[in-house]
């Protein structure tokens, strides 16, 4: 019985409810990697075609890290499932803040376009835009985009070269000198 005891009292000792403070292995939450995650539900939902799934999974990626570079992604992807299943009055909301957390990625402006052209805005926003290019060199690839988007190709392309030629060490740069290429052999080919 007294061998019992004690192997049941060493047993109870190395339990670690009894260990020495700061030994213990604790948790911490994370929210940047919880948002990373909710993302990648979001995509995977969104894959799936579960759209209210992928919407509530991008809402809380945002919500998990609100003030971080990498929420433009989450606001891209939550205004492109907006844009799927026809909503691009909440769209345009996810796509402005994703350009405003993060304005070096041009897939942003060139869904803020979209959106801009199916709410019917598309014209209204090519003029703002090219009255702030004065001010705001990034509002050039605003500008290029909307005219694309409203059939002048021709037009955008100088307009986005005219940018790349006037900015050639940003890093947005490289991808509108592709978005470039992309126009001047539509404009070939039609």
């Amino acid at each position: 019985m007294k061998k019992f005891l004690s192997i049941l009292l060493l047993l109870l000792l190395s339990i670690p409810a009894f260990a020495k403070p700061g030994t213990i292995v604790t948790y911490v939450i994370d929210p940047e990697k919880n948002a990373y995650d909710h993302n990648n539900k979001g995509v995977m939902y969104l894959e799936e075609k579960c759209y209210y799934a992928a919407i509530q999974e991008f809402k809380m990626a945002i919500s998990l890290n609100p003030k971080a570079q990498s929420t433009s992604v989450y606001f891209n992807n939550l205004g492109k499932t907006y844009l799927i299943i026809g909503y691009p009055d909440l769209a345009l909301d996810c796509f402005k803040n994703a350009v405003t957390q993060y304005s070096l990625n041009l897939d942003y402006y060139v869904n803020l376009a979209k959106c801009y052209k199916q709410l019917g805005q598309a014209q209204e926003q090519l003029t703002i835009a090219r009255s702030e290019s004065k001010k705001n060199p990034l509002a050039k690839i605003m500008a290029g985009i909307l005219e694309e988007q409203l059939g002048n190709k021709k037009r955008a392309i100088t307009t986005l070269d005219d940018f790349a030629m006037s900015e050639p060490d940003l890093i947005i740069t490289p991808a509108v000198k592709q978005y470039i290429k992309k126009l001047v052999k539509e404009v070939n080919e039609s």
